[in-house]
């Protein structure tokens, strides 16, 4: 299984390590001609929604992304990928990848002061799932009867699916459990076998 990871900014080694602790290959995402690649998922990770957007533009990723998505291509978006992935942000059509129907908060909790960590329940994850949140969005309203909330922290969204998309807003990479990753690797797997 082959995964790649979107890297222009944001915790995208910590992905990398975690997909390999379970067994999947990883190469990294910066330009467009790394898009020729077999690959079976992509990772979105976090950090600036804006400049990660604006990269997207710019290297001529954007698109070809969207593509990949919208073909079915399983895609993992925590906190920032989140946004990118999302239809509306802030209660506005959004021009990201754009490819999931989910609205959402952007910086929702504040600012870096704003970050805190909890533990909750996820769908097909499990109990006591550690969810570290910097500067995270929350999904505000699924758009689709396609999407199907995952998990929840102080009655807001910030874990979802569609398809094979899967987002968080919290950053599982940032720990030691794996089970979000290998959630999505199942994912990946699942859409291998169709």
């Amino acid at each position: 299984m082959k995964i790649g990871i979107l890297a222009l900014q944001g915790a995208f080694a910590e992905h990398a390590q975690m997909l390999r602790t379970l067994g999947a290959d990883t190469f990294e995402i910066r330009q467009n001609s790394d898009l020729n690649q077999p690959v079976d998922g992509l990772v979105i990770p976090g950090g600036e929604s804006t400049v990660q957007l604006k990269l997207l533009n710019d290297l001529d990723l954007l698109v070809p992304m969207r593509r990949m998505i919208t073909d079915g291509m399983p895609v993992f978006g925590t906190c920032a990928g989140l946004i990118l992935l999302s239809k509306k942000v802030d209660g506005q059509a959004y021009g990201g990848i754009s490819t999931m129907n989910i609205q959402t908060c952007r910086n929702a909790y504040g600012r870096q002061l704003g970050s805190f960590y909890a533990e909750s329940v996820m769908e097909g994850v499990g109990e006591k799932v550690p969810m570290p949140f910097i500067r995270a969005p929350y999904i505000q309203t699924l758009l689709s009867d396609e999407c199907q909330t995952l998990a929840t922290v102080e009655g807001r969204i910030v874990a979802a699916r569609e398809g094979n998309q899967l987002v968080t807003a919290f950053h599982p990479e940032l720990t030691n459990d794996t089970r979000v990753h290998r959630f999505f690797l199942n994912i990946v797997s699942s859409a291998d076998s169709r």
